[in-house]
């Protein structure tokens, strides 16, 4: 008599108590976690440094910096002074509930408003594992072209926000922000869209303030 055994179920629904064990705890606290999610490129990390700089001195926040080797971007997100740890996934695509609770229990989160996840650039396997936050944002370059939200359906589908990043790249690469914007409504309608430029800094005052409106609703103050 043999049995059949359901690894990559069990592996899920493993992290599926995690994630809701991580939801939980960040509730009971009152902090606002943003798991940020994008393929490889996209423009994370000099978003994330945009970020720090100005909402660093606005909230209280840290970040936990996911990628498959390196400490590269934690490196450049230590500079503006906002506590960060990095994990390395070791060759996975994603990261999981239980490596967010490990690291997460290294900050003071009682005196946290906002921790940001950033996840391993990848456009399929972050969005299939919950980490227990608050909302998901994923982000698009207009150097990926238009056609991703259609192709990678599930990734746009979890996020509650859609940045469309390096649109000041727009003159010089075929990207049809009419269509990315309508496929990923297809699949999410309730998707919101912030255009922006982290290098240029266009669109970044909206992000800020959505961060910020976020923040408070979670907390409620």
């Amino acid at each position: 008599m043999s049995t059949e055994i359901k690894v990559e179920e069990d592996v899920l629904s493993l992290n599926r108590k995690n994630a809701s064990d991580n939801r939980d705890y960040f509730a009971r606290l009152g902090v606002y976690v943003l798991n940020l999610m994008s393929g490889p490129g996209a423009g994370k990390t000099t978003l994330l440094e945009r970020t720090a700089e100005v909402m660093g001195k606005r909230l209280r926040m840290a970040v936990i910096a996911g990628d498959l080797e390196t400490s590269r971007d934690a490196d450049r997100l230590a500079k503006f002074g906002v506590p960060v740890v990095q994990v390395n996934t070791k060759g996975s695509c994603h990261m999981e509930a239980h490596q967010v609770a490990r690291v997460a229990k290294g900050f003071d989160l009682q005196n946290l408003d906002l921790l940001i996840v950033e996840n391993v650039g990848n456009m399929v396997c972050p969005a299939e594992f919950d980490l227990g936050e608050t909302d998901r944002v994923m982000v698009l370059s207009c150097t990926e072209g238009h056609d991703k939200p259609g192709k990678y359906p599930l990734m746009f589908r979890e996020s509650r926000l859609l940045l469309l990043n390096k649109i000041d790249l727009l003159p010089y690469v075929y990207f049809d922000v009419n269509a990315a914007i309508t496929d990923a409504r297809a699949v999410n309608p309730g998707m919101e869209v912030i255009q922006v430029s982290a290098t240029k800094g266009d669109g970044l005052p909206a992000w800020f303030d959505w961060i910020a409106q976020r923040v408070k609703q979670v907390r409620g103050r």
